[in-house]
């Protein structure tokens, strides 16, 4: 069975504002998830599943995937605080999700054996990642543990103009597999190169320009989503009754679970590097670079139909 393309779209964005995965970024109206579909398309994905939230489903079908019927076969699972399993209950107050682990989780039901890649929604990652991924997810596995990768953006690739980003700084071994991200939540150009920091900016550390970061685009076997779904119960046991996490904005995040199988010796990842340029929308100012870029991939011809 050919591998199928998940789109985490049921996050919005809080520094951004309002659902910014339906913002048009050309004057034909294309969001820039169109744009990685056409990428996926061309590097043989035939499917799609979105992730999105039930409430946002007519305006997502009016704005996104009306512009796909009869180009790609899509399918749509929803994000809901209330599919937990039997026996917790969502918290009073919380209306947050449950995390991007949590997301993916939505299309067990959808996935049906197959491997799979994800992406994010309002993220552009150009035309490499999604070739050398589904070339990946083609091959057939072997050995006892599951075989996952990622792609891996140069750090300078990933970074925002306009204020700081967050983002998994990747440690590979001699073989490119992936020894464990690093969560880093600010990220930002310093007149000293990028650097982060982990105290509210009193101190920062330089990053080399050609560090590996996670983009959320990886490459899974079925055995990742079983093992997502499993270990959520776990997650809620941890966390929900825990006085030190507050219950309300815990996340199940996807990195964790995969460091979690790494860990367990139940999985490895290959990270396949690329040198595509990453745009994406984290910021209202960040519009008018990303509506610039495609704009000059089209006139490069990278979308052929899509000139004007």
């Amino acid at each position: 069975m050919k591998p199928v393309l998940v789109i985490m779209a049921a996050g919005m964005g809080s520094r951004y504002g309002g659902l910014k995965q339906m913002d048009p970024v050309d004057g034909m109206g294309h969001a820039i998830l169109h744009y990685s579909i056409y990428d996926a398309v061309r590097a043989g994905f035939e499917e799609v599943i979105f992730i999105i939230r039930k409430e946002n489903e007519a305006d997502f079908r009016k704005v996104i995937t009306d512009r796909l019927d009869g180009k790609v076969k899509y399918a749509f699972a929803y994000q809901e605080l209330s599919d937990i399993p039997e026996g917790f209950s969502v918290p009073a107050g919380r209306t947050k999700p449950w995390g991007t682990a949590h997301a993916v989780r939505a299309a067990r039901h959808l996935i049906k054996g197959r491997n799979f890649a994800v992406i994010n929604a309002d993220d552009y990652y150009g035309t490499n990642g999604f070739k050398i991924l589904y070339d990946f997810l083609e091959k057939e596995q072997t050995g006892g543990r599951a075989h996952f990768a990622m792609a891996g953006f140069y750090l300078e690739n990933t970074v925002t103009e306009n204020g700081y980003v967050a983002r998994g700084v990747c440690a590979a071994d001699e073989n490119g597999f992936l020894k464990e991200i690093t969560e880093r939540t600010r990220i930002e150009k310093r007149p000293g190169g990028i650097a982060y920091t982990e105290d509210g900016g009193e101190s920062w550390n330089v990053l080399a320009d050609d560090t590996l970061v996670s983009m959320n685009f990886w490459g899974f076997t079925p055995v990742f989503m079983e093992e997502a779904d499993r270990r959520f119960e776990k997650f809620l046991s941890d966390n929900l009754d825990n006085p030190d996490v507050d219950p309300l904005k815990c996340e199940y995040f996807l990195p964790s679970v995969v460091e979690l199988l790494m860990d367990e010796g139940l999985a490895d990842v290959a990270v396949l590097s690329t040198d595509d340029k990453w745009y994406g929308v984290t910021y209202k100012e960040d519009k008018e670079t990303v509506v610039n870029a495609l704009e000059m991939l089209r006139k490069e011809g990278r979308y052929p139909g899509w000139e004007a």
